[in-house]
Order: C-alpha cells, then structure tokens, then sequence
C-alpha cells in the first residue's frame, strides 16, 4: 500500500511540473515597463544654510535619471522661489535657481507649501517658472514603486 501511495504522489509530482509554459507564464506581461522607485526629497532651509537647500537639489537632479522624484520646499524654503528671490550658491554647487529650472525640464515636480508660502506672503503667481503650488495627491502618485524620502 505504501509503495502505490509513493508511485501515486510521484506522478502527481511529475504531472504538475508537466505544465506548458503558456501556463507558467500567463500573468508576466514581457512589454510592461519596470517599477521605478520614487524619492521624495524635504526641503525647509535658505539662505541661513544654503548647503542644506543645494545639496538635496543636486541630489534630486542626480536621482531623476533613474528614479520618480518630487521635491517638496516648505517653512523657510519658500523664500527662494520668486520670481523676484535672490538666488543660493555655495562652493561646489550650481545655484538653487539653476537646479530648479534643471529639475523642472526634466519634468521633475518643485512643489511650494501653500501654507507657508501665505505666512511669507508669496502668491501662487509670485513662484519662478517650474514651481508650483504643493497639492497632497501629487505626494503619492508621482511614482509607483517604493517611495524614499530624504529631509533637509
């Protein structure tokens, strides 16, 4: 009994390997495109430290070859983001200005905190080409993959 128990599971065994691979395969689709990770990057200094405002920059223009990335400027940040706002450099870096029309080319989204920018009284026409006005849906659906986030 035990020996037609042994050959009954072995062909179970070998009957459900036996599977086209049509079957193995019906639910990868070959043509979709990767998940891409995505990076948030949390920006609230100016001109008081501007290595805390143009490194995370860097790092989101660096980032954006391959990863979604949104970048999010609230509390002091805003100061920077007129159109009239003088711009932030620091050794080593391109300016913050410069970095900002970089990321927006790349269809990167510079997001101002609405709250923050009426406490500094900057109007939403007021922000420098390539910023807009944060709004909380573009916090989540600007990737579909892992969302990273990096504070400054």
């Amino acid at each position: 009994m035990k020996k037609i128990g042994f050959i009954f599971a072995i062909i179970c065994l070998v009957s459900s390997c036996n599977q086209s691979p049509r079957q193995l395969t019906s639910t990868v689709d070959a043509t979709a495109k990767p998940v891409r990770d995505g990076l948030f990057i949390h920006i609230t200094q100016c001109y008081d430290d501007p290595h805390r405002v143009l490194m995370p920059l860097k790092m989101a223009l660096m980032m954006s070859d391959d990863k979604d990335v949104i970048v999010y400027l609230d509390i002091h940040a805003v100061n920077f983001l007129t159109k009239s706002a003088k711009d932030i450099t620091f050794a080593d870096f391109e300016s913050a200005h410069t970095y900002i029309k970089k990321l927006a080319a790349k269809g990167v989204g510079v997001y101002a905190c609405p709250t923050c920018m009426k406490i500094a009284g900057i109007a939403p026409e007021d922000l420098m080409e390539g910023v807009q006005v944060a709004q909380k849906d573009k916090f989540f659906n600007f990737t579909k993959g892992r969302i990273i986030a990096l504070d400054y």
